[in-house]
Formats: structure tokens, C-alpha cells, sequence
């Protein structure tokens, strides 16, 4: 069965579109929700919502987790993979949740993930019964690329990544890039020269503009 998360929601009370912004290890939905305020006077419509992931994070107990990352708090893979493949389910739960308390089909929502939130994002979004407008990916990587067979449907991606990040490292966009071209997907990238592990205005510019375009 799957865990209930727990979410703010920003925008009009009647939204036309759905941005769910995704947060990152050890994070929580506040810490992205913020995006709501730069974002939102150029998408008017539209109403955001910022989950906190399931879990207690390993590392810091006043942050959350999507799962747990071996390297950082010696966690299993095992765990690792068990914890993931039961926070996918939750987060397709409270994607179908929010579309259907919104009353909006799949096609009026964008998912914006950063670190692990992007994992989750580029690992959920192909697997759904239907194509959300697309998936903007930060500072993150694609988990399991020799997967990919298992997309049921491909929406369009763009993927940015600062060119100094010390977390996750530059080259795993290329590689996240290039896997999804290689299995059908459109894919756009941005580079966020001179940034580490975080959202740069430029980039977040990139997304905005990405975000309109697919939302028409």
C-alpha cells in the first residue's frame, strides 16, 4: 500500500497545469517550493505542489529521502533498490492524487526534479499509463539506462547540469542524455557554467522556457 506524501500546494484555486517540483537526498518539499515564487508569474494557471519524500533521510534526520544512498549513509544496494521500487509507488499515487484533485489529464502536468528527485522523475515519468507534458531534470542522473526498454510512453526531457558539481557528477548528463536519445525520447540539455550542485538563474530560465513550451 502506498505511503500518503505530504505536500504544499501554490497557484490559483481553479489551475489549468500541474508543475510537481521534486526535491533532492536529504531535502524537503519547502526547499523546492521556493521555485513556486520566480516560476509562477510566468504561468499563470498554474498550481504547484512540492512533496516531501517518504522517508527520514539516513544522513539527516530533519531532511527526507526517496531512498537511501549507499555511499553517502552505508546503507545496502539492497536497501537501496527495495526503498526506491516502494517510493515509486508512492509517487505515482500522489501524482494520480493531485490530477484528479485538479481535474486535469496527464498532458497539463510537468515534473521537475533536482538531485535525487530527478532520478525519481526520469525513472517514473516513462513508466506511467500516461504522458505527462515532460520532465525537467537538475543536477541529476538515469538510474537503471538499460531499463529504458520498460517506457510506455516518452515525454520530452530537458536535462541541466552544473558544470562544476561536486555531488553528482557533470558527465552524468551526457550520459542520462544520450541513453534516453538512444531509447526515443526528445531531449534538450542546459549547462549551468561555473555552478555546482544547485539551480543557477540561467538554468532555471532553460526550464521556464522548456516548461511553457510543453504546456503550450
Amino acid at each position: 500500500m502506498a505511503r500518503k506524501l505530504q505536500s504544499d500546494r501554490r497557484g490559483p484555486e481553479k489551475a489549468t497545469s500541474v508543475v510537481v517540483l521534486l526535491h533532492g537526498y536529504g531535502a524537503d518539499g519547502a526547499d523546492l517550493l521556493g521555485l513556486a515564487d520566480p516560476l509562477s508569474p510566468h504561468l499563470p494557471g498554474t498550481a504547484f505542489y512540492a512533496p516531501d519524500a517518504p522517508e527520514p533521510c539516513a544522513n539527516n534526520p530533519m531532511g527526507r529521502q526517496w531512498f537511501p544512498v549507499p555511499w553517502l549513509d552505508g546503507s545496502t544496494q539492497d536497501q537501496a533498490r527495495e526503498s526506491m521500487v516502494r517510493s515509486v509507488d508512492d509517487l505515482n499515487a500522489f501524482l494520480d492524487e493531485v490530477l484528479a484533485r485538479e481535474g486535469l489529464g496527464a498532458d497539463r502536468m510537468v515534473l521537475v526534479g533536482f538531485s535525487q528527485g530527478t532520478m525519481m522523475a526520469l525513472h517514473v515519468a516513462p513508466r506511467r499509463a500516461a504522458q505527462v507534458a515532460g520532465v525537467v531534470g537538475f543536477s541529476g542522473r538515469l538510474l537503471v539506462p538499460q531499463l529504458l526498454h520498460e517506457a510506455t510512453v516518452k515525454p520530452p526531457i530537458l536535462l541541466v547540469h552544473g558544470d562544476q558539481d561536486q555531488m553528482v557528477p557533470f558527465a552524468d548528463m551526457g550520459l542520462a542524455g544520450d541513453a534516453l536519445l538512444g531509447a526515443g525520447f526528445t531531449v534538450y540539455s542546459h549547462v549551468m557554467k561555473n555552478t555546482g550542485h544547485g539551480i543557477s538563474p540561467d538554468g532555471l530560465g532553460a526550464a521556464l522556457s522548456f516548461v511553457r513550451e510543453v504546456l503550450g
